[in-house]
């Protein structure tokens, strides 16, 4: 920091991990706050344009490097740079005493265009150290034969001492001990005639190396995302199902575990990066930029791919472009703003179009898709468009119509002749009446959509729907309320194949019915259900930190048909009740359904006594019973505006209570204890000085007022990081250890 160089230029090759050697300063300076006061990486690639630039990172950054002119240190770090600009040009100041921009480029000429004060050559590895790389990610515990050993060192002279070319040659060669395997990839790399051989013939060879056509075709979908692009792998799989890439599995749950394994076997053989995504941590993969190079080099050998993902184009690709033998288009995330009637592209054999993530897309001219009857996949999610065109009604071929995200559209033409469409997404959108013809997709396995203004889902559609192992029914956001949707529960009874659910009832009559008419063997991989009206705040705004299978439960009269005791889907993990009538949790759930609860959540139920009764307990002196695993799961329990409790836990739970990691009360104006005995429990457990809940790392207490103790003995919390109490008046004592 203290050198006069302002600009630093990082350059060579790729596949050398210019990147990678970066991505660790980086690291190490985001914790050494010594060495500067603000750090930013910011990835450039390929189709950088200084636009693009101005609207993105760069140009937050650059505005808050403006006001921070005064501060003494920052770094600006610009990764993977093909073209030189002048860094006034975005507004990054230059020349600041104790101010740097750090830069990587395969170009030794863009170093020198923007004028770098100083070159960093990244060299190719050394003889030995190629070799420890190559024997680390072809497995250290792996012994190789005197013979197979030397052709090894052969094939990594190969690799000309480039990182990138060594990981995935070595993961290539995992699990190989066939002697003749190994000379056949060193004749392969000595042979390959491909461009650019210094890295291009090591991972056309890798791709080769693969061997499955599936997993050869999945690696090559991979290239029809933007460069530098996290791909969350559930989007992934799901456009390899509506492929046919991944196909003849049994169930769609199936399907994604064939899908993962996928994605696992090309991240083991370093061909893809794996990672969470940003906003939501949901896994995710990333191809090399390189890698995805080489892929796009195949894609295009064929003629039959046209590959612009990124690309910054404003208008779509000239007429002679959209050649007769096209099968495959990806121009997801580009400007475009319109498709105009000129464009009206011939190719018959086209049967995927990917035009998503262009959201200043506003407008698509009918006549595009008339000569496009071939069309099978289509995906126009996260566009402006307000009206989907009518010549879509024409695509009988699609299997998938996505739409997801469109918050402008407003009207769908016709479904009816869509017969063949197996994956129909229309969540997210300003839909203002529901499509017709949807009792006609008799062929669909997938449909997410939202209440398109109804306030129940039309009757006679989801019994047509027989195959439908995907059915999500969002709540629809108008004025920035949420309104309901509600759906019958014999109809979505009868849908047989479901393995996700995700709906509203109006009432416990309809979820009632839903589980009486359903499948009895049938099981739900995932459900998000809500019967009666929960507040938004504890609904909605919490919906997807939920479990996959939860149930929510509000103003709803759970005692007012004889105590009948709802049986609950199997395997419930996430529960949530506001405003219900019952006295404990066995009004609700029966406790062989409690074992895999992790997630509690209780609100203003004032007729709650407490929350388990005693009848749920087969006394067993002097050992505290196991109860079967109740409750044994949970994770989570929040508890508040509930009056008329006075002991919350009763002990005999508490063993149970292993994984317990929040425990969140509020506003129970009666709470006394936080775990109690009755009289005739303190004579049985009176020997007990201690209890343990190991994994408890936060007790919040709140709005407490007659609040005496947490528990009379000692109670041992070793993981606990916070505790919160206030307006809790009466609680003198903290028995925590």
């Amino acid at each position: 920091m203290d050198g006069d160089a302002s600009t630093i230029g990082i350059y060579r090759i790729g596949g050398v991990r210019k990147s990678t050697i970066l991505q660790h300063i980086y690291n190490e300076l985001l914790h050494k706050k010594d060495i500067c006061d603000h750090v930013w990486w910011v990835t450039v690639s390929q189709d950088f344009s200084i636009n693009r630039l101005k609207n993105d990172e760069l140009h937050r950054a650059a505005k808050l490097s403006e006001k921070l002119r005064k501060k003494q240190k920052w770094i600006l770090i610009l990764d993977d740079l093909w073209n030189n600009f002048k860094l006034h040009e975005v507004g990054i100041p230059e020349k600041l005493k104790g101010c740097k921009v750090i830069l990587t480029t395969r170009s030794e000429t863009v170093c020198h265009r923007i004028a770098c004060d100083h070159k960093i050559q990244v060299k190719p590895l050394f003889e030995g150290e190629a070799w420890t790389l190559f024997k680390e990610n072809l497995g250290r515990d792996i012994a190789l034969s005197l013979e197979v050993e030397g052709i090894a060192k052969d094939i990594v002279r190969e690799c000309a001492g480039l990182p990138l070319g060594i990981i995935t040659v070595a993961g290539s060669l995992r699990g190989v001990d066939d002697l003749h395997q190994w000379r056949n990839t060193l004749t392969k790399l000595r042979e390959s005639k491909f461009r650019d051989k210094e890295v291009f013939k090591l991972l056309r060879f890798s791709y080769d190396r693969l061997g499955h056509e599936a997993l050869q075709k999945c690696l090559l979908y991979c290239a029809l995302f933007p460069e530098d692009h996290w791909i969350q792998r559930e989007r992934l799989i799901g456009y390899l199902i509506d492929e046919g890439i991944i196909k003849g599995m049994r169930s769609r749950k199936d399907a994604f575990d064939e899908g993962h394994t996928m994605l696992n076997r090309l991240e083991n053989v370093c061909l893809l990066k794996s990672g969470k995504m940003a906003y939501d941590g949901r896994r995710s993969v990333k191809m090399h930029d390189l890698i995805r190079d080489m892929v796009i080099h195949i894609l295009l050998e064929s003629s039959q791919y046209m590959v612009k993902a990124g690309a910054q184009l404003k208008e779509l690709p000239d007429t002679e472009e959209w050649t007769e033998n096209l099968t495959l288009v990806s121009l997801m995330q580009n400007r475009f703003e319109e498709i105009p009637s000129s464009h009206s592209p011939k190719c018959l054999n086209l049967s995927t179009l990917f035009l998503c993530d262009n959201e200043g897309l506003g407008l698509i001219a009918d006549s595009f898709f008339k000569q496009l009857h071939g069309l099978k996949v289509l995906d126009l999610s996260c566009t402006g468009i307000k009206n989907l065109p009518d010549s879509v009604s024409d695509l009988v071929s699609l299997t998938a119509l996505l739409l997801i995200d469109c918050k402008k559209l407003r009207r769908v033409p016709s479904l009816k002749k869509l017969r063949a469409l197996r994956r129909l997404a229309l969540s997210c959108t300003a839909l203002e009446k529901m499509p017709q013809g949807m009792e006609c997709l008799t062929n669909l396995r997938y449909l997410r959509m939202n209440g398109c203004g109804e306030k129940e889902f039309p009757s006679g559609i989801l019994p047509k729907l027989s195959h439908l192992q995907v059915f999500v029914l969002e709540e629809t956001l108008i004025d920035r309320r949420y309104a309901p949707i509600t759906v019958k529960g014999k109809e979505v009874g009868s849908l047989r194949n479901l393995e996700t659910l995700e709906c509203h009832f109006e009432g416990l009559p309809d979820f009632v019915e839903y589980l009486r008419s359903r499948d009895e063997i049938q099981s739900l991989s995932t459900y998000k259900i809500l019967v009666g009206m929960v507040g938004e705040d504890l609904w909605q705004e919490n919906y997807y930190s939920y479990p996959s299978k939860t149930v929510g439960l509000g103003n709803l009269s759970i005692n007012g048909d004889g105590d009948f005791q709802v049986k609950f889907l199997n395997g419930i993990q996430g529960l949530v009740c506001e405003c219900i009538d019952a006295r404990s949790l066995c009004d609700v759930l029966s406790l062989e359904n409690a074992t895999e609860l992790e997630d509690i959540s209780i609100w203003d139920c004032n007729s709650m006594e407490s929350l388990v009764s005693s009848s749920w307990f087969c006394y067993a002196p002097p050992r505290l019973p196991s109860y079967n695993g109740a409750f044994s799961g949970l994770k989570d329990f929040c508890f508040g505006g509930c009056n008329n409790i006075k002991k919350l836990f009763p002990l005999e739970l508490l063993p149970n209570l292993v994984n317990l990691e929040t425990i969140y009360v509020c506003e129970c104006e009666e709470m006394e204890e936080i775990i109690g005995t009755t009289d005739e429990e303190s004579s049985t457990f009176n020997s007990i000085t201690e209890l343990i809940l190991p994994k408890l790392m936060s007790l919040r207490l709140v709005d407490l007022p007659e609040l005496k103790s947490i528990w009379s003995a000692k109670l041992i919390c070793n993981s606990l990081e916070e505790i919160n109490v206030f307006r809790c008046q009466k609680l003198k004592r903290m028995p925590i250890y």
